[in-house]
């Protein structure tokens, strides 16, 4: 992966409690942390593995939810009505 691509990158610890994210900014990179003073952010079980989250996922994770959620309300397509 490039780290100069306009992405940001998250890294967790072994205790889970504080994330780490870097981002690059066409001066240099931003590094970002977040400790939690109580609790344990939902990081995903497959250490190896890397995701691609979208925004709502990144919130939820930063609010220490899940990054998948079992229900969520669907998404309902606009119907013409005549």
């Amino acid at each position: 992966l490039d780290p100069f691509e306009n992405s940001l990158f998250l890294f967790c610890g072994r205790k889970t409690s504080s994330i780490k994210g870097i981002l690059w900014e066409e001066d240099g990179f931003l590094l970002l942390a977040k400790r939690l003073d109580e609790g344990k952010f939902q990081w995903p079980k497959n250490n190896d593995e890397v995701l691609l989250l979208s925004e709502q996922q990144l919130r939820w994770l930063l609010e220490g939810l899940g990054i998948e959620q079992k229900c969520s309300i669907r998404k309902r397509r606009a119907t013409k009505i005549m």
